[in-house]
């Protein structure tokens, strides 16, 4: 049995979990998320707790997921979802435009991404951003697009990079 499957879901106050037609829906004080149910999972509700149980051992594989979905869902309409993200390199910067980032990486051109719908970006400075929504998936996703765009590079550190992430440096060539 999937221990993380097994997991005991307590729904906060504030937050109501409902299953129709097979797709779960929270809604919290910051919105409201959806998700299928995945195959021959089940959810029982009692009180304020949510069970997952699978019908065979065929979803075996998928209990721990749908468990961790819902609970992230929990999270996201409560609390919500941030990354923080930092452009190194000179002359690089962020630029927030409407419902556009413009980032300049070093291209002959500056790259322009379009700001998916429930995500909000806050430009903290030219060379910070911080991406924030209720969705996990869709800001995780956003802010491994905004990163792809130019990856820090090992010799110099040069590139977007998380807030909290370390590069591990390379020591270049040495002179004979």
């Amino acid at each position: 049995m999937s221990r993380i499957g097994k997991r005991i879901i307590v729904i906060p106050e504030g937050v109501t979990v409902t299953e129709e037609n097979n797709v779960v829906v929270v809604k919290g004080p910051k919105g409201e998320l959806k998700q299928e149910m995945l195959k021959d999972i089940s959810m029982k509700q009692e009180n304020n707790e949510i069970t997952l149980e699978r019908k065979n051992d065929a979803a075996k594989a998928m209990h721990g997921t749908m468990n961790s979905l819902i609970s992230n869902m929990i999270i996201g309409v409560t609390k919500g979802y941030e990354k923080s993200l930092e452009i190194v390199g000179v002359g690089y910067r962020f630029n927030v435009q409407g419902k556009k980032l413009v980032i300049n990486a070093g291209y002959s051109h500056p790259v322009e991404l379009e700001i998916p719908a429930g995500l909000t970006v806050e430009a903290i400075s030219n060379t910070e951003i911080k991406v924030s929504g209720i969705d996990k998936v869709l800001v995780g996703e956003f802010s491994a697009n905004i990163r792809k765009v130019r990856k820090p590079e090992p010799y110099k550190g040069k590139g977007i990079r998380y807030k909290d992430e370390h590069i591990i440096r390379k020591e270049g060539k040495k002179a004979a």
